[in-house]
């Protein structure tokens, strides 16, 4: 990712005030971008959108997704060059409880992105997010690839897949790689795996949860301690996105396909290992406790290939799971000591955006 790209850009990011909305948000601000968010209202109290004050540096847009006159109005008066979907219902559990409402934002949403993109002319490059879960997980131990099936077996998953399923047919069939000089539209997506970072309250999620029991002064209570997930800080995918959004745009339809952007293997951590680790940071003699009662089908093994982005986009993860973890953990204790977050939050957002490249084999965690 180039920064200097990023100067006077105008971007128009859906999600943007959800959690990965607002750091990416913020670090569109500090490259010098024109901004103009479109989602619903913040889905967490507290929110990092809200305790960062995001909202003072761009324009922002409280709409839903799933109406598409409102979100084509709103893309044509944001003249957009660069165009990034974050907006989804991210929860597995929740999926459970509203499938109709997950597959409407996460599939219909998605296609009123593309159809706004169609009828809003100067759109150079658009970058479509899903997740990792959008591959058909057959719980082996080999990472997928972008060329390995979609499917998902909850609807969450399942709808990540029907998203790339939106995608390909709308590259297919409006923007196509080979009519690019007609339509002018590279369009890619992106898949990663669980981020995380501070600012993240969303709940039946590993980390805010045992965070909160933590200032709480409780033991957290797990699930599912040996469930393995590819853990990254949020920054991670962040930066990818950033990369493959500024690559389409440089080089038109060259890097318009699927994208994977996960860390590196041994950084595929079990939910036990992070707990452990969690509480070690924290101090004060914190420890956890695993919760009895069944918990419904999720995923016990999942990894992705991300060597198509190192090798063809050049990028590469800066953050060893260890510190990843020590980063979410100095935010935490830096908002329950009062400080001011925007600020924090762009400190950490400037020490990623320096740092090189980490070592995977001399940074290998024990």
């Amino acid at each position: 990712m180039t920064p200097e790209f990023w100067k006077n850009k105008s971007v128009f990011l859906t999600g943007h005030t959800g959690f990965k909305g607002a750091w990416l948000s913020l670090w569109l601000q500090s490259l010098g971008a024109k901004v103009t968010g479109y989602a619903l209202q913040p889905p967490t109290n507290p929110s990092l959108f809200e305790m960062a004050g995001v909202a003072r540096g761009m324009e922002s847009v409280i709409a839903d997704v799933r109406d598409l006159d409102s979100l084509q109005i709103a893309m044509r008066a944001a003249q957009p060059e660069i165009v990034i979907h974050m907006a989804a219902q991210a929860l597995v559990r929740e999926s459970y409880t509203d499938p109709v409402g997950t597959y409407a934002t996460n599939v219909m949403g998605s296609v009123n992105v593309l159809e706004s993109v169609r009828h809003t002319p100067g759109i150079k490059s658009v970058v479509v997010v899903s997740s990792d879960k959008c591959y058909e997980n057959r719980e082996w131990l080999w990472p997928y690839n972008e060329e390995h099936a979609m499917g998902g077996h909850d609807p969450y998953s399942n709808s990540k897949g029907c998203t790339e399923l939106v995608v390909s047919a709308y590259r297919s069939s409006f923007f196509h790689p080979d009519n690019f000089a007609k339509h002018g539209v590279a369009l890619g997506s992106a898949r990663a795996g669980n981020v995380i970072g501070g600012g993240d309250w969303a709940k039946d999620r590993l980390v805010p949860d045992v965070l909160k029991a933590l200032i709480e002064k409780r033991a957290p209570v797990l699930r599912n301690p040996r469930a393995t997930r590819p853990w990254q800080h949020v920054l991670e995918p962040l930066n990818g996105y950033l990369t493959l959004a500024e690559a389409l745009h440089r080089d038109s339809a060259k890097h318009a396909s699927g994208w994977n952007f996960g860390p590196f293997e041994f950084s595929d951590q079990t939910v036990g290992w992070v707990t452990d680790h969690l509480c070690k940071l924290w101090g004060a003699g914190a420890r956890w406790e695993q919760d009895p009662r069944p918990a419904p089908h999720e995923a016990h093994f999942l990894r992705v290939d991300s060597s198509k982005a190192r090798a063809k986009l050049g990028w590469v993860p800066k953050l060893d799971p260890l510190t990843a973890l020590e980063w979410t953990v100095s935010w935490t204790k830096a908002w329950t000591a009062g400080d001011d977050m925007r600020r924090f939050t762009a400190q950490q957002i400037q020490s990623f955006a320096t740092r090189t490249p980490f070592d995977p084999i001399a940074l290998r965690p024990n």
